[in-house]
C-alpha cells in the first residue's frame, strides 16, 4: 500500500436502475473528511431508468476536481463483471467498493485505510447497516440486522473487531484484487464472498470492524425481496460446490426450515397431525422473534416484521435446494477455461 498518511483512494460502483438512490450514495462518497484524492468510477449496466442521465450529471459536476466522478460501461449488467470494469478504469492504490443503493457513513474511507495499515489487511470491511424509508422497508430492515434473520454474521448483526470470512462490500489493496484477478465474473451473486475466500486461501486477512457502517436500503417489496433471497440461496450452493469445505451450519438453517415445514405439512395431513409440530413451531420462533426485534417499530413494520423473516428464510432456503448441480459446474467448467 502507498505508505503516504493519505494514499489516494478509488471507489468502485457497479449500478443497474439506481435512479431512486444513486446521487445521494455519491454525494455521500464525495462528502467523506479524507485528505487523499478520491476518484469515483461508476460502472453503467444498461438500465431502463434514468441512472445513466443521473451519472453523466454527476460526471459533468465534478470534472476537473480532486474527486471526480467518471463512468465505464458494463454492457452485461452483471455486478462482478462491472466491478471488475471499474477496477480496470479506476488508478489509485486503494478500492474501496460501494453500491448505488449503499450510503457510507461519515468517517469510512479514512477509517478503512487507517485499519488497512494497521491490521496489514487485504480488505477492511463493516456493517451492512439495513434502513428503511417505508414501513415494509422497516420491517426488512429489522429483519436482516437481527440473529433470527441472518444468523450470527457479524457483517449484519455486529459484533467485536476481529478476522473474518467475509465483510459488508470491502476496502482493498488494489494489489490484493490484482493478484486475485478480481472478481470470478461467473458468480451473478455471492460473488464477494467467494473473492473473500481465495483471498484469505491465499494467506490474506480479511478484517471486520463495527467501525465501518454503510446504510443499506432493503428491496421495496415481497417479491423483490423473495427473489434477492432466492438467488443468494441458489449461489451459495454454488460457492459450496466450487469451493468444497467452505459450507456451515449457518448455511443449512434456510433449507433445513423449509424442509421441516414442508415435511411436517405434508405429514401432518397424510399421516399424523403430530407432523404438525415441525411448521408450527417455526411459525411460534418466527412470531417470538419478531416481537423482540420489532420493538422500536411502528404497528405496521412490527407486523410485516414474521413476513420479512419467513420470507428470508424461505426463499434462500429454496434457492439453496433448488441449485442445479449444472449450474456450479458450468462455472466451474468456464473458470477453468478462463485461466488456461
Amino acid at each position: 500500500m502507498d505508505h503516504t498518511p493519505y494514499p489516494a483512494v478509488s471507489v468502485i460502483m457497479p449500478v443497474l436502475d439506481e435512479s431512486r438512490h444513486l446521487r445521494t450514495a455519491v454525494e455521500r462518497i464525495l462528502e467523506q473528511e479524507y485528505p487523499g484524492d478520491v476518484e469515483v468510477v461508476i460502472a453503467l449496466g444498461p438500465s431502463k431508468d434514468n441512472t445513466d442521465e443521473i451519472a453523466a450529471a454527476l460526471v459533468a459536476e465534478t470534472a476537473g476536481t480532486s474527486r471526480e466522478v467518471r463512468t465505464v460501461p458494463n454492457p452485461t449488467g452483471r455486478t462482478p463483471a462491472g466491478l471488475n470494469a471499474a477496477i480496470e478504469g479506476s488508478r489509485f492504490p486503494i478500492v474501496v467498493r460501494v453500491d448505488g443503493h449503499g450510503l457510507l457513513t461519515p468517517g469510512y474511507i479514512a477509517t478503512a485505510v487507517r485499519l488497512l495499515h494497521e491490521k496489514d489487511a487485504a480488505n477492511v470491511g463493516g456493517i451492512m447497516n439495513a434502513e428503511g424509508e417505508t414501513e415494509w422497508e422497516k420491517a426488512v430492515a429489522a429483519a436482516m440486522t437481527s440473529r433470527i434473520g441472518v444468523g450470527n454474521a457479524a457483517f449484519h448483526t455486529g459484533g467485536e473487531a476481529a478476522p473474518a470470512d467475509t465483510v459488508y462490500l470491502g476496502v482493498f489493496r488494489r494489489k490484493v484484487l490484482e493478484q486475485q484477478g478480481g472478481y470470478n465474473v461467473e458468480f451473478i451473486r455471492a460473488q464477494d464472498w467467494e473473492l473473500n475466500y481465495r483471498i484469505r486461501q491465499a494467506g490474506g486477512l480479511i478484517w471486520f470492524t463495527p467501525d465501518l457502517k454503510v446504510t443499506y436500503r432493503p428491496r421495496p417489496s415481497v417479491r423483490a425481496l423473495a427473489k434477492q433471497y432466492k438467488d443468494y440461496g441458489r449461489w451459495r450452493r454454488v460457492v459450496t460446490r466450487y469451493h468444497r469445505g467452505s459450507v456451515n451450519l449457518r448455511y443449512l438453517a434456510p433449507p433445513a426450515a423449509l424442509l421441516g415445514c414442508a415435511v411436517g405439512l405434508v405429514a401432518g395431513v397424510a399421516l399424523t397431525p403430530v407432523a404438525f409440530v415441525l411448521p408450527g413451531g417455526y411459525a411460534a420462533a418466527i412470531l417470538l422473534g419478531s416481537v423482540k426485534e420489532g420493538r422500536g417499530l411502528s404497528a405496521s413494520a412490527r407486523a410485516q416484521l414474521p413476513v420479512a423473516l419467513a420470507t428470508m428464510h424461505m426463499s434462500w432456503g429454496w434457492g439453496f435446494l433448488t441449485s442445479p448441480r449444472s449450474l456450479a459446474n458450468r462455472v466451474i467448467a468456464s473458470t477453468a477455461a478462463q485461466h488456461d
